[in-house]
This record gives structure tokens, C-alpha cells and sequence, in this order.
């Protein structure tokens, strides 16, 4: 087998390789004297078929297995013998020449066929001990927790009918209308609709409007769907809510006890706390760790600043446009709305794509000489936890997909071997916890440090991965909010 070196040019590489005939010649008369004690043909005893006679039956048939092991088993030889990693499957070309491809298949002429690729650039990893991140951290105070304790235990209380003035706590039944610009919208329309004022069912706004109303009375609500509310067509939009109401309930009493617990079927009202607050611990430490791990990933983008795999970019590119593209359409507006051009917007996003794939070398390169590894039984438990988001009558098929395909277990991998390499560049890297309020938690400083040309899509640019749960719709189910226990 000759190799010849045709392109070096930046990470951009192609091999030129030639096998000669006599070498397919030789694979294929092995192939064939294997197959010579194990064919059965009419006429011939076991083992006694010339090989001549096999090779005008099987001969083509046999090359072509060939072609295939050469193709194989080439393309990481002759990386490995380079020491060279490539960015992606290297692509192969060889002849498109029907006469050219006989001859080959033949035995009487050489096999030529081509790699090209690229390769991972060299990473020198630095120091990390001076990267500094600021990590804020929220106590949740008790008075949280019993707030939340109410909010979840609304719904598990009797309720009876009161004259006067709803307050918080009150169930209101009511009928409404919603409108954006003057117009009903789908979804936005209800009636003898139970709601309990501070349970959080409706969007920001809605409830704390209602507190003070009286049974009979007719009130206008007005709002603003949150910029995440997962119907796009109303995310951000002002809406107005025409209510009738028509009854005010007041709860039994206002002590959360066991029995209210047991209600939910917990066994008392400490374990329901004790629940709540384990919860809100971890939603909130969540956006804690992924505002550090933003930090440490803008330091490490400054540090490390070297060419990028085009082949790489490009794939993460098509991935976010297309993401961003179908923002824009469900909710019905273009790149013009957004105060940019679809120009601009595609600049940004690749300046995002080459960000991502180079962070994602870099990181990587650390896990690599960190040695980290997932797992087998990481890697059980991720996959367990992804086919539970299926139906039950789908699991097995889920699981036999993961379980053949390796590209699919590989997504699999990707976020634990990411998540494990965080953690040991927070340990090497010099980490100031800071105590802040629960707003300075939630402030989203995503615009800081990502591209922004498309705001209703950028979710899909910079995604916070863990945040306590926001209110996605005008109405919640009284079961979704019992089995969350939270917010």
C-alpha cells in the first residue's frame, strides 16, 4: 500500500492511497482458498472445487469485500501511523468510472482512493488555578419554603364560600376571556375555572390582579407572557383578560398539618417540608452551578484561541439555525422584528457554532489527560432516565435504538463526560462563593456573553439548563403542581 500525502494545508489534510493489483490479487486468492473448504457446489466434492472455478463465481462478489476491509481498515491505520486525530469521519472518494471500478473488481488494475479530513489542532492546556469565578450562592429561607408549602398543598384543602374580598389563599371560580391586540386568541378562554390566589397557576401578574375582588364582579386583567412561554406565537405579547367572577372561597384554616400532608400521600407535614426544601435546594443550586460553569467557560474561551475544524463549525451551525429558523417561524416573526437581518443574525451564530466546537476541543483535551471517564453505570442511568421521557409501549424499541447505534449513546455520553470535566476545572480553578438574593439568582445574564440577533430564539443560542420551573400557561392542572411539589 502506498500513501502519499496530496494536501497539508492549515487543519485541512488529504491522502492519496494506491493498493497495488498484485496486493488485491493476493487478499482475494486467500479470500478464496478460505472459502475453497467451505463451499458446496453441485458436482464437486468438499474442499475439491478449484479455485479457478470459484473465483469466476465468486470472484467480484469476494473483491468488493475487499475494497470494503481496505476502506476499513485504512483510514485509521494511516491516521494512527500520521499521530493524527481527525475532527470528523474522514470522506472517501474513489473512482466513479464504471470501466475503471471492473477492472479493479477484476484484479487488473491498482485500487486508488483518497482521504480527506481534518484534524483536531494540537491544545496546550494552561494552568488553571487563575481562573477566577464568582459563584452566587441562595440560602433559601424558611419563609420560602412555607410559601411553597402552601402552593402545593392548595389544592388538598376544603374550601367553602365567603362573602367579601378574595385574599391570598382564596379560590376564585371564574370565566375569562383572553386577548392579544383586542382578539381571542386559541387557548386563552375558560370557564368555571378554579383558582387559588399565590398557587402560581397562571402566568406573572394574572393572580396578584384578582386579590380584592368580590363574587359578581367583573375585572380586566392585563399581562405580559413571559419572552420563554413555550407558545411561541404569545411569547412576549401584552394580553388582556376579561374576568367574571363568580364565587370567592376561603380555605380550612391556614395551618399546613400532617393531615394535609397525608392528603398528598406523604406521612407528615415535616417530610412535605423537608421534600419542598430539598427541591428548591436543588433548582437553585442548579442555576448556581450553571452560572459558574458560564464563567468558567467564557475564561477558558479567552484563553484558548487557535483554528477550528470548518467541518466541525459548519454541522454546529446547520444545528443552531435550524433551531433558531423554526423559532422564528412558529412564532411568526423574522429576523427585521428582532432588529436584525437574517445576514447579521447568521454572522453571530457562527461566531456562537466556532465558540462551541472550540470549547468543546478544549474541553475535550482536559477530560482526556484529566483521564476522566464515564462510567458504564453512568451511562445506564442517563439512558434509563432518557427512555422514561417515552411512553412505556416505546421503551424497548428506545432502548434497542440507543443500544445499536452508536451515535446516539455517544449524545448520551457527551453531557456526563462535560458535566464530570466542569467539576474538575472547579476544583483546580479559584472559586469565591458569594451570597445574593433570589433575584440576583434568576437575573438572566445571558445577553452578556452570547449572541443575540434573534431574541425569541436566542434560548436555542445560550440555553440555561437548569431553572426552576417558569409558569407555562394560563392554566396548570391541580396534579401537575402535586406531583412537582414546586414551583
Amino acid at each position: 500500500m502506498q500513501v502519499t500525502e496530496t494536501l497539508n494545508s492549515g487543519l485541512k489534510r488529504e491522502i492519496k492511497v494506491t493498493v497495488p493489483a498484485k496486493d488485491m490479487e493476493a487478499r482475494l486468492m486467500q479470500r478464496l482458498d478460505e472459502a475453497k473448504g467451505k463451499v458446496r457446489l453441485n458436482g464437486f466434492r468438499p474442499g475439491k472445487v478449484p479455485v479457478q472455478h470459484l473465483r469466476k463465481i465468486y470472484g467480484k462478489s469476494f473483491m468488493a469485500e475487499v475494497v470494503n476491509e481496505i476502506l476499513s481498515d485504512s483510514s485509521s491505520s494511516i491516521l494512527s501511523d500520521r499521530g493524527e486525530k481527525p475532527a470528523m469521519q474522514p470522506e472517501v472518494k474513489m473512482t466513479e468510472d464504471e470501466k475503471e471500478a471492473e477492472k479493479i473488481l477484476a484484479g487488473n488494475a491498482d485500487f486508488e482512493f483518497s482521504l480527506s479530513y481534518e484534524v483536531i489542532p494540537p491544545i496546550e492546556l494552561k494552568d488553571f488555578s487563575g481562573i477566577k469565578i464568582n459563584r452566587p450562592v441562595y440560602d433559601v429561607p424558611d419563609t420560602e419554603i412555607e410559601e411553597q408549602v402552601r402552593r402545593v398543598t392548595a389544592d388538598a384543602r376544603e374550601y367553602e364560600p365567603k362573602k367579601g374580598k378574595a385574599e391570598l389563599w382564596d379560590k376564585v371560580a371564574i370565566d375569562y376571556v383572553g386577548k392579544v391586540d383586542g382578539e381571542p386568541f386559541e387557548g386563552g378562554s375558560a370557564e368555571d375555572s378554579n383558582l387559588i390566589l399565590g398557587s402560581g397557576q397562571f402566568i406573572p401578574g394574572f393572580e396578584d390582579q384578582l386579590v380584592g375582588v368580590k363574587a359578581g364582579e367583573e375585572k380586566t386583567v392585563t399581562v405580559t407572557f413571559p419572552e420563554t412561554y413555550p407558545a411561541a406565537h404569545l411569547a412576549g405579547k401584552e394580553a388582556t383578560f376579561d374576568v367574571k367572577v363568580k364565587e370567592v372561597s376561603k380555605p380550612d384554616g391556614v395551618e399546613v398539618n400532617d393531615d394535609v400532608a397525608k392528603k398528598l400521600g406523604l406521612e407528615s407535614a415535616d417530610q412535605l417540608r423537608e421534600i419542598i426544601r430539598g427541591q428548591l435546594e436543588s433548582q437553585f443550586g442548579s442555576i448556581t452551578r450553571q452560572k459558574a460553569k458560564r464563567q468558567l467557560l467564557d475564561a477558558l474561551d479567552e484563553e484558548y484561541k487557535f483554528e477550528t475544524p470548518s467541518r466541525l463549525v459548519e454541522a454546529e451551525f446547520e444545528n443552531i439555525w435550524g433551531q433558531v429558523t423554526r423559532d422564528l417561524e412558529q412564532a411568526g416573526r423574522s429576523f427585521e422584528d428582532e432588529d436584525t437581518t437574517e445576514e447579521e443574525a447568521r454572522g453571530e451564530y457562527r461566531r456562537l457554532a466556532e465558540r462551541r466546537v472550540r470549547l468543546g476541543l478544549v474541553l475535550a483535551e482536559i477530560g482526556e489527560q484529566a483521564g476522566i471517564q464515564v462510567t458504564d453505570e453512568e451511562m445506564q442511568r442517563a439512558l434509563f432516565d432518557a427512555i422514561r421521557r417515552y411512553p412505556q409501549n416505546q421503551q424497548q424499541e428506545i432502548y434497542e435504538f440507543y443500544r445499536s447505534n452508536p451515535q446516539a449513546l455517544a449524545s448520551i455520553r457527551a453531557p456526563i463526560f462535560e458535566e464530570k470535566v466542569v467539576d474538575h476545572l472547579l476544583e483546580k480553578a479559584s472559586v469565591t462563593d458569594t451570597k445574593v438574593t433570589r433575584e440576583e439568582l434568576m437575573a438572566d445574564d445571558e445577553e452578556e456573553t452570547e449572541a443575540k440577533p434573534a431574541k425569541k430564539a436566542k434560548s436555542t443560542a445560550k440555553k440555561t439548563e437548569a431553572e426552576p420551573k417558569r409558569k407555562t400557561a394560563p392554566k396548570k392542572k391541580a396534579a401537575e403542581k402535586k406531583e412537582e411539589a414546586g414551583e
